[in-house]
């Protein structure tokens, strides 16, 4: 009795209750006069009780028998108080004989109750309308029976069918006009039939009682043929109503896998939706449009971009906007199907918040169906717990303390009361339904190497929706991977975006980007990254040579080939953990650009929807990665001197403001060397730009051979020079200033045949932060320094030997080597 509702159950104690007292009450006036005839009748209604009809109408397992015409005959023959007896054997029969599940002693109870109280009735009525022994002619009889048969009708019938009312939420009087109105002539018969059996029995004795049994029968039979039939109907109608809803549920279940990681969402939903719609005491058609709503309700996403759908951040309002026409959508979709309950109304309000700030209506507390209500509340709950694009999944208190939040706000309270309540259970069946499905045998088509992406279905074989979701997933992958490119300019910092995306969908151990270099026929590493990969970064490869010079030449994507043939091609021997690669040429305008190529670690990784996949993340990579070669190209044309190939004064500027930062903060020292040519100009207007040219190449080689590879040497402007040293003390400065005006020192020049010149620097050194702090400070103090140098190198200089005029060359600034004077180094200029 407890899995009854409340009302229902205070309902059956009432009626058992009543029925006990009527018994009770009518205990003292039993007088079993006719003893055999009392036996007789008695075992007469136990076995018509037990050729009884189930009612298919309704879901509780109600019966009907024809017991009642014995029940007639009896009020007749005995009275209304000997009849309770017969009447309770009749229920306790109808209840246990020929039953297929047993009853509850509640519900034998209530049914022994409800005839001792029907009979009394009809005992009242039929005396209160002149009844008396059936020998008083039938008609006179007949007022009478026909008053009692009626009572006796709305009792049985009224009582019954209230019961099962208060237990399915259903309407009394749509209970007990589907169910018990068409009975009503059988009574009518069967009161009559036992008046008559009643007159033969009193005026024909007992032997003739036999006779009285056909009637019976052939009611029995007519109901078991009628009912018989409505259940077939009702089998049909059931059948095709489940296909419908099948066919619903697996279309509703397909759009659903398009932006849910699991198939079990919907089922889930419509699980709790239906629980919290039962606990909320909706009758049964609004509670089936609650379960039919719940698979239903996000069909509107249809018209929602799936990349809006799948974004892994935050809306902006454009898209928010999109997201907010689904449930318009869904509900003018749905409402060209004739449901027999409501189901578009609530996809429609089902964003519709109780505080009255949602969409589309802006409706507000119980102005919002309750069927929206609880859907909103139930997927509320879902998204929360769920793994999403838009966030992790929260835990089950973490949720409940969210509902709570949100309830008076967002959701019903009520309804948030309710869910909280029964949430465990609908947690308990849920799960149990998502371990049946698991377990399901499943019989799932062979997946053969090479014809499936791995990392995009599962490896035992997914159902269809997986594969729906999973195919959504690479579409959004490809989407990711697409917004990836063109987000930076560089070639590393481009592939570095693209190789992460594309793991989600052609999964690596480690990836390698070989550019093509058209002058010299051969490929660079100018990206790798992963396992093993790094060691191939800034290795070259002829085309031909190892698997990338292998798809250069031929234009072709190879897969699950040996890695091992690159690294060995590059010179390296060592040991190796990856297996497999995947290796893709790109293009840009026809043109090979490079190759890219992904090692796994797994033998024979890849297969052909990887291949598929990766040419058609090439196809838009090929533009990307050119677009970022021209770019870098660019980059270093702006930051480089294109006479010494020495970083520029752009470079400078960049390269010190950043080392001034370091060394503030680790308190360290930076010396800043400035340098210029002497006569310089002399140079220029003797001998050509072409000579001054070569002079500035040879001064650039000599102070780049003298530093260490993470200092820098600058050409400044004309024939000023400036160097960047870390690290570097006073004395180290000036040290270093010294040697590299001896490297320069050094360098010769044939500027005519058998004609050299030496040239010279004079510099002078700024350290931070000893001569200043910032950039203009140090380089305003070097720069003095080298004046200072400069002038006092210019008062130890003596004049040349003479020379011709034409070879005249600023006496005073640069010395003239005699003849057979040796040199360190002589560079001729071939003109």
């Amino acid at each position: 009795m407890s899995q009854l509702p409340l009302h229902a159950r205070l309902y059956v104690g009432a009626v058992i209750l009543a029925g006990a007292g009527l018994f009770a009450g009518y205990l003292s006036h039993f007088r079993f006069e006719q003893p055999v005839l009392f036996a007789a009748l008695l075992v007469l209604s136990s076995v018509s009780a037990a050729l009884k009809v189930t009612l298919p109408l309704t879901k509780s397992g109600s019966t009907m028998s024809v017991s009642y015409a014995v029940d007639f005959a009896s009020l007749l023959l005995l009275g209304p108080n000997e009849t309770m007896l017969v009447a309770a054997g009749s229920a306790l029969s109808q209840c246990h004989v020929n039953s297929k599940d047993r009853n509850p002693l509640y519900r034998t109870l209530f049914s022994m109750a409800s005839l001792m109280i029907t009979v009394q009735g009809a005992g009242l009525a039929f005396h209160a309308l002149g009844g008396g022994s059936p020998a008083m002619g039938l008609v006179a009889l007949a007022r009478p029976l026909v008053g009692a048969a009626t009572v006796y009708f709305l009792l049985n019938t009224g009582l019954v069918a209230t019961a099962i009312a208060l237990s399915t939420g259903d309407r009394v009087s749509t209970t007990w006009h589907m169910n018990f109105l068409w009975s009503a002539p059988s009574y009518f018969v069967g009161a009559g039939a036992a008046a008559a059996g009643a007159a033969l029995v009193t005026s024909a004795g007992y032997w003739i009682a036999p006779l009285t049994f056909a009637p019976l029968y052939l009611t029995y039979r007519t109901y078991k043929v009628y009912m018989g039939r409505i259940e077939d109907e009702q089998r049909h109608v059931r059948q095709t109503s489940d296909l419908h809803l099948a066919t619903i549920e697996a279309l509703a279940r397909a759009i659903d896998a398009k932006d849910q990681s699991t198939h079990t969402h919907i089922r889930r939903v419509q699980m709790y939706a239906a629980g919290l719609a039962k606990a909320a005491g909706l009758p049964a058609g609004d509670i089936q449009g609650v379960k039919t709503a719940a698979l239903l309700h996000d069909i509107g996403k249809l018209a929602v971009p799936e990349h809006i759908l799948s974004k892994p951040g935050p809306l902006t309002q454009e898209e928010f906007q999109k997201i907010r026409i689904h449930p318009e959508v869904g509900a003018e979709i749905i409402a060209a199907v004739p449901f027999p309950y409501p189901v578009a109304p609530i996809i429609l309000s089902h964003h519709e918040r109780w505080d009255g700030k949602g969409y589309p209506h802006g409706l507000a507390g119980d102005h919002i169906p309750i069927g929206a209500r609880i859907l909103t509340v139930v997927d509320y709950y879902d998204a929360v717990t769920a793994e999403r694009p838009y966030h992790e999944a929260l835990s089950q208190e973490s949720a409940a303390a969210m509902l709570k939040h949100e309830a008076g706000r967002a959701l019903d309270p009520r309804l948030v009361t309710a869910f909280l309540g029964i949430l465990p259970s609908l947690i308990a069946a849920s799960n149990l339904e998502e371990r049946r499905t698991e377990e399901a045998p499943a019989k799932p088509a062979p997946i053969s190497a090479g014809t499936t992406a791995v990392g995009l279905v599962p490896k035992s074989g997914g159902n269809a929706f997986e594969n729906i979701a999973l195919a959504h997933r690479e579409i959004y992958a490809l989407y990711e991977v697409a917004q990836a490119m063109g987000t930076s300019l560089a070639v590393a910092d481009t592939m570095a975006l693209i190789s992460s995306k594309l793991t989600k969908i052609v999964p690596w151990s480690g990836c390698a980007l070989f550019l093509y270099q058209p002058e010299s026929e051969s490929l660079k590493c100018n990206f790798a990254a992963g396992v093993d990969a790094p060691a191939l970064l800034h290795t070259t490869l002829n085309v031909g040579e190892g698997l990338s010079g292998w798809v250069a030449r031929t234009r072709r994507t190879i897969v699950n080939a040996n890695p091992r043939v690159t690294f060995e091609a590059a010179g390296l021997n060592d040991p190796i953990s990856v297996a497999s690669a995947l290796v893709c040429p790109l293009y840009f305008n026809d043109a090979l650009i490079g190759c890219l190529g992904l090692y796994h670690t797994e033998p024979n990784y890849y297969t052909e929807d990887h291949v598929r996949l990766l040419e058609r993340v090439a196809e838009q990579a090929g533009a990307v990665v050119h677009n970022a070669i021209v770019f870098e190209q660019t980059q270093e044309d702006s930051l480089t001197d294109p006479l010494t190939g020495l970083p520029n004064r752009r470079s400078l500027f960049v390269h010190l403001s950043r080392e001034l930062a370091r060394a503030e903060r680790l308190k360290s020292e930076i010396a800043l060397i400035v340098m210029d040519v002497d006569g310089f100009k002399a140079i220029n207007d003797a001998y050509g730009h072409q000579v001054g040219d070569h002079a500035l190449r040879e001064v650039a080689a000599a102070l780049q051979g003298g530093l260490r590879s993470y200092d820098l040497c600058v050409r400044y402007a004309g024939d000023e020079f400036i160097i960047v040293i870390t690290d570097c003390s006073r004395e180290a400065a000036d040290a270093k200033r010294r040697e590299l005006q001896d490297r320069v020192g050094e360098i010769e020049i044939e500027v005519r045949p058998g004609r050299l010149i030496r040239l010279a620097v004079s510099a002078g050194a700024a350290v931070f932060p000893e001569d200043g702090t910032t950039y203009e400070a140090l380089l305003a103090d070097a720069d003095h320094q080298m004046y200072r140098d400069k002038a006092a190198r210019r008062g130890q200089r003596t004049a040349p030997q003479a020379a011709h005029p034409d070879d005249f060359l600023a006496p005073a600034l640069l010395e003239s080597i005699p003849a057979g004077r040796p040199t360190a180094r002589v560079s001729k200029l071939h003109r």
